[in-house]
């Protein structure tokens, strides 16, 4: 009865170690519950500032070993990830256009982040969205229905519109339609709209916003070719009312490649932090470039320092930094 008695102990300390384990780190979905906009800001239905800091994974086409919930798991406890971007490829080799089977690719992984109490967003991965919006609007309408009820999802419907793609003439008539497809199934959750110039002139959206609740514009920057004129830009928008959501940005140069600029990004750190503007690094690879993460290794989780690229150390150590706090357990 004594080993019995002593066994049955052991197996109530390791159950409460793990009880313990499991709540010591609350959910950040269930820490701001549902997102909204409110003029500059992102806030929760608290009424708090939010600013989410997390990861962006590379085109589901050319990386998808990364897109399983082992990896997201990962992240969110090791990286302290709160959000992360699903950059689904639509128009190049391999990507939804050609290839629609792209699209479970993607609920898999919404489904996981749900699972894990992490915000995601749902990124359609394009430069030439606005020639197509019948497709957008058949994807973003699907995923709207599956998922509108959940307050963990962020749309972010244009990845990228290239120089030469107007906001008038392309971009917010795009815009219009495909917002119209999600809201006749979420009238809630936020939809992230992007900019002309790889989503960098968001001054101009500014000037002749959308008319829904909700909205944020598109900042994408590689910190050492976008320095301080495009934080210029941003704060031209942002004094005309409107919120900006950075859904990718490098360390580096605007190829993906080139020097590693952590003095470059520690400036932009600084200013989204003065804006509470959330942000997702590019990328979750391990592709031979400066933007990755990762070194040409296999793994797809549980990554050891030496596995790491210098911008995946950087990025990982500023998202421990500032995510930390935000996802102790309250007293």
């Amino acid at each position: 009865m004594k080993t019995h008695a002593k066994l049955l102990s052991v197996i109530l300390l390791i159950m409460l170690g793990f009880s313990f384990q499991s709540s010591a780190q609350q959910s950040i979905v269930r820490k701001y519950g549902q997102l909204s906009v409110n003029g500059n800001y992102i806030v929760s239905q608290f009424g708090d500032t939010v600013q989410l800091r997390g990861m962006s994974m590379f085109w589901s086409q050319w990386m998808g070993q990364y897109y399983t919930e082992q990896t997201l798991t990962w992240l969110r406890d090791d990286w302290k990830c709160t959000i992360v971007r699903l950059a689904m490829g639509v128009d190049e080799d391999g990507g939804y256009k050609e290839n629609p089977n792209e699209l479970f690719k993607i609920i898999d992984m919404v489904d996981a982040a749900i699972k894990l109490g992490m915000y995601v967003i749902i990124d359609y991965h394009s430069h030439h969205a606005h020639k197509n919006p019948e497709l957008a609007k058949k994807f973003f309408s699907t995923m709207a229905r599956k998922y509108g009820k959940y307050p963990n999802v962020i749309y972010e419907i244009y990845n990228e519109p290239l120089q030469d793609t107007y906001w008038k003439s392309s971009i917010k008539p795009y815009a219009e339609q495909v917002i119209k497809a999600i809201r006749e199934h979420d009238p809630d959750n936020i939809i992230v709209v992007g900019t002309r110039q790889w989503s960098q002139l968001v001054s101009e959206a500014a000037e002749d916003p959308i008319q829904d609740k909700n909205i944020a514009y598109t900042l994408h920057f590689y910190a050492v070719s976008h320095g301080q004129y495009l934080r210029d830009e941003a704060e031209k928008a942002m004094k005309k009312g409107v919120a900006l959501f950075v859904t990718e940005f490098g360390t580096c140069d605007y190829s993906g490649n080139g020097k590693f600029g952590a003095e470059e990004t520690n400036e932009w750190f600084a200013f989204l932090d003065k804006y509470k503007i959330s942000w997702c690094n590019w990328s979750v690879a391990n592709k031979k470039e400066t933007a990755s993460i990762l070194l040409p290794v296999s793994e797809i989780s549980h990554w050891s320092e030496t596995d790491l690229t210098p911008s995946g150390q950087f990025i990982r150590n500023e998202l421990i930094l500032k995510n930390t706090p935000l996802l102790k357990r309250k007293k």
